[in-house]
């Protein structure tokens, strides 16, 4: 007969194994998100392809064009006086669909299994992707094409991100959240820059394989996913996380709240837990989600900061080749920096966030930053490589951190908030919300660009920063709560010692 294991020895075996699959599933959702951004940067790499300056270069011998067309070595329909605009349409397509979808996609998400979810949305997207490219094979000229693949695009890629956070919120509980998803979330600048760079491999030639080489891998990635992916510790036998902390200063909380014992709220819990052992929480409604505090706060200061971030995402390769004058490889590699910026950035308010447990406020500090450094590396940015480099570095830091942690942590924090009870469901909900409302930014961020860059670079870099100003602006509510949490927190401790 077999003895029973020692309480240390099984503490060690179920560590170890819970740990494991904990960073298994990080890893995978980390490469599927990966996937997900690569497959998206291709589009603004080749748009300093699809229209360019072709009085720099040497015309083809067997070339049909007449001898005074200015326009030969350009991709029909952006080869008009209007390609940003045009530009600025295919960029909205995509980003009109997801920004809508997104508020759709949060429900499906809580309803259906993630699994097929997330594989059927990278199998999808990989399609549309390689259509998009298959587009320079097929000699495609017409502009409805191009925007109804993108339309189609920016709907399947909806299925990702409530996706990947609500299965590592399944995960992960809420001890240092912000700085495991600030590693995490460094997947997005990273699936940028892997995008930026295969785009740059074929931008001069076949632009059509920039596209399809990303749409290939994400596809392939779908099949993974499905044969991999799980999605709550119970389906393997592991332990589930604990979603809220036994003491200390909670996210969110009022500051008259924290005299309630811990103690209390935890055998409260249990004995919840006791008395319904198999109760299944219902999804919650979208008005539910809602009226979760901070959710709309957020939500909002999501919308101007990721204005900002796409504008970037989208336009800073052509910014670089208009402004410096780099070529359009050089200007894709160049771009990449900025998300290796925001990848630090990430990290950084994570960590921080973690540390002063004051999501708001860290937000708030590095939005400040952000406006003042934008203005210079517009103003100085350029002049030098050496410049635009740190620049680059800097201000992708400051304005993919605060991006990074409401999309990640934040979202994580609010889907599994004290006053929802318990209830995990509205995790996938809550992320959409939040992230969908950041879509619409997202949208209007490389539209206005495309509207305002005729009329200077200087204006689109003023209307960044007045978006990253209003961002900040709507976060003063609850930085102001968190301070006087802070206050209540250091009083009470201070009680305690006196005691």
């Amino acid at each position: 007969m077999r003895s029973a294991l020692a309480p240390g020895v099984w503490f060690l075996r179920t560590f170890s194994r819970d740990s494991w699959f904990r960073g298994f599933i990080l890893l995978l959702t980390f490469f599927i998100y990966t996937c997900y951004h690569m497959s998206r940067k291709p589009i603004s790499v080749v748009k300093s392809r699809l229209h360019q300056n072709c009085s720099e270069l040497i015309k083809p011998t067997n070339d049909s064009h007449s001898i005074n067309d200015t326009t030969w070595c350009d991709w029909a329909p952006f080869d008009r006086n209007n390609y940003k605009e045009l530009l600025g349409a295919v960029d909205n397509a995509f980003l009109v669909a997801y920004a809508i979808g997104m508020f759709i996609s949060g429900i499906f998400g809580e309803r259906l299994p993630l699994r097929y979810y997330l594989s059927a949305g990278m199998l999808l997207s990989g399609l549309f992707t390689s259509l998009f490219g298959l587009g320079y094979f097929w000699n495609i000229h017409m502009l409805w094409y191009f925007v109804l693949i993108q339309i189609c695009n920016g709907l399947v890629q909806t299925t990702g991100w409530p996706s990947v956070v609500t299965c590592v919120g399944n995960w992960f509980g809420k001890g240092k959240r912000g700085l495991i998803m600030g590693i995490w979330n460094s997947h997005t600048s990273v699936g940028n820059i892997l995008g930026s760079l295969i785009a740059g491999v074929w931008v001069n030639e076949q632009w059509g394989l920039s596209f399809v080489v990303p749409g290939i891998i994400t596809a392939a990635m779908g099949i993974l996913t499905f044969l991999f992916l799980i999605e709550y510790p119970e389906d393997v036998d592991c332990t589930p996380p604990q979603h809220h902390t036994s003491g200390g200063l909670e996210e969110n909380q009022d500051p008259e709240d924290l005299g309630n014992s811990p103690k209390e709220s935890s055998l409260e819990s249990a004995a919840r837990g006791s008395k319904e052992p198999s109760a299944q929480p219902a999804a919650i409604s979208f008005l539910g989600a809602l009226r979760i505090p901070g959710v709309v706060e957020f939500s909002l200061c999501l919308l101007f900061a990721k204005l900002v971030s796409y504008t970037f995402l989208y336009w800073l390769p052509l910014y670089i080749f208009n402004v410096a004058h780099f070529s359009a490889k050089e200007a894709g590699d160049l771009s990449t920096l900025f998300d290796v910026g925001g990848i630090i950035g990430g990290i950084m308010a994570g960590l921080i966030s973690d540390y002063t447990n004051g999501r708001a406020t860290t937000c708030c500090v590095m939005l400040i930053l952000a406006a003042p450094m934008m203005f210079l590396y517009n103003s100085v940015g350029q002049k030098g490589i050496t410049n635009s480099v740190v620049m680059l570095i800097i201000c992708g830091a400051l304005v993919n951190g605060p991006y990074a942690l409401i999309t990640t942590a934040v979202s994580a924090d609010l889907g599994t908030h004290q006053s929802l009870k318990g209830n995990a469901k509205a995790l996938s909900t809550v992320t959409a919300i939040i992230d969908g409302t950041g879509s619409i930014g997202a949208a209007l961020g490389p539209l206005l660009a495309g509207l305002i860059s005729p009329t200077g670079w200087n204006n689109v870099f003023y209307m960044l920063i007045s978006a990253d100003i209003l961002a900040c602006l709507l976060l003063c509510r609850l930085v102001y709560k968190e301070i006087l949490a802070w206050k209540s927190f250091l009083n009470r401790d201070r009680g305690y010692k006196e005691i």
